[in-house]
């Protein structure tokens, strides 16, 4: 008795994160939304608008490029802050985006970024960027948990 209990309970708990594909393309729909929101808010605001996206629970971290291990938030925190005073001007767009749902509140993403970064000597520096990362829904909406970005080569 207790062995079909506890059977029942594991397949109802495995059938409530079986999403439909309804759900799929709502989540895919929303976090794209929330991606592009996020690259129009670093483009008006610089770096230091993408807190506003950041998870900053402590399951946290990024692997920003030419960084070969794990950031927590604060350490990205103080990168950003950094570079944010020497920068004029911050330009994203997303080249190629991928979504990928894995419930109703965690998802991946993968993607190229087109970036054109201008500091305050003038010099524009452009690159594209490989991403790719989890996120997670919380109460104000989607949020980057963790992921990695490295700048691709020039063709």
């Amino acid at each position: 008795m207790i062995c079909t209990i506890l059977f029942l309970l594991f397949n109802a708990c495995q059938q409530s994160e079986n999403l439909k594909q309804s759900d799929k393309e709502r989540i895919s729909k929303d976090i794209k939304i929330m991606l592009e929101d996020y690259h129009t808010d670093i483009n008006r605001g610089g770096l230091m608008a993408e807190f506003k996206y950041l998870d900053e629970s402590d399951d946290f971290f990024w692997v920003p490029p030419g960084y070969t291990s794990p950031l927590n938030y604060d350490s990205v925190k103080t990168i950003l802050t950094a570079n944010a005073k020497g920068l004029e001007s911050v330009q994203f767009s997303w080249n190629t985006l991928k979504v990928f749902p894995l419930s109703h509140t965690i998802a991946n993403y993968t993607g190229i970024v087109n970036g054109a970064m201008k500091d305050t000597s003038g010099i524009v520096n452009s690159m594209r960027i490989i991403e790719s990362g989890t996120l997670v829904k919380r109460s104000t909406g989607w949020k980057l948990l963790n992921g990695q970005s490295a700048v691709l080569e020039s063709k």
